[in-house]
């Protein structure tokens, strides 16, 4: 009787051992519609680069989840809920990579949207009446955000990876109107005082426009000045990803493909 019983116990251990299987890692996306447009289908003739950059990653060994979504500032991806949503299944040695900035230089309490933010990384803040929500609503700075995601991350045990917001489509003199003195400056002066991980893609991207040219640039943008067609898309993500790689946070190459 004793050695079935041991059999048994034996059988147990090993089938559990057999059937465990260590959860993935997932790389999170958060972010506007530069990041992630409509439904991510492209056809509005528009498309964000995380829609895209799944194929940079072995969906075997990590999950890529995209919950970037149009029209959403730093601040209103936190007030609809989103980031919450988030929290309740980030993990240890997860990543969350952030881009916001188009829409915060919205009006903050305007009857259309409500999403502005006040500009800088202050811990200033402002009383409003928010009319879409219709309720009072004390709102921060860009930086106030921005710094919530990082320590909110990081006390998750999880990796937080800022990046500038991607240049629009402006020039002037045959070079890319950056915004080097405002959002982008911002989120990187977050990244060092939070010690989080920082990509310039402002800079980068804008780089790779100028040495295109403006004519071939403007093909990437067929409806307006900010949203890229799938082609702009794609060099976007191939130019997130190789920042990726080049800083490997937490070593994430491990995880990427090409």
């Amino acid at each position: 009787m004793n050695k079935l019983i041991t059999f048994f116990s034996i059988f147990i251990i090993s089938v559990s051992f057999l059937t465990f299987k260590k959860e993935k890692p997932v790389f999170y996306i958060i972010g506007d519609s530069t990041v992630k447009n409509g439904d991510g289908t492209g056809k509005n003739n528009q498309m964000g680069w995380g829609t895209v950059i799944t194929p940079f990653f072995d969906t075997t060994k990590i999950d890529v989840r995209n919950h970037a979504i149009g029209g959403r500032s730093s601040r209103t991806f936190i007030t609809d809920g989103r980031w919450d949503k988030i929290l309740e299944t980030l993990k240890k040695g997860d990543y969350v990579i952030m881009q916001f900035g188009h829409n915060d230089a919205s009006p903050l309490d305007d009857t259309a949207r409500a999403r502005g933010t006040m500009k800088g990384i202050g811990d200033d803040s402002t009383e409003i009446y928010n009319p879409i929500r219709k309720i009072k609503e004390t709102v921060y700075s860009y930086g106030w955000y921005i710094r919530r995601y990082v320590r909110e991350t990081k006390a998750k045990g999880a990796v937080p990876i800022i990046c500038s917001l991607i240049p629009r489509d402006n020039w002037k003199d045959g070079k890319v109107i950056r915004s080097a003195d405002s959002y982008a400056l911002w989120a990187k002066q977050i990244a060092e005082q939070e010690g989080a991980y920082f990509i310039d893609l402002n800079e980068l991207i804008s780089e790779k426009y100028e040495e295109m040219g403006e004519e071939k640039v403007h093909k990437f943008f067929p409806v307006d000045h900010t949203h890229t067609n799938l082609d702009g898309a794609k060099l976007n993500a191939e130019i997130v990803a190789n920042a990726l790689k080049k800083i490997n946070p937490a070593k994430i190459k491990k995880y990427m493909t090409r």
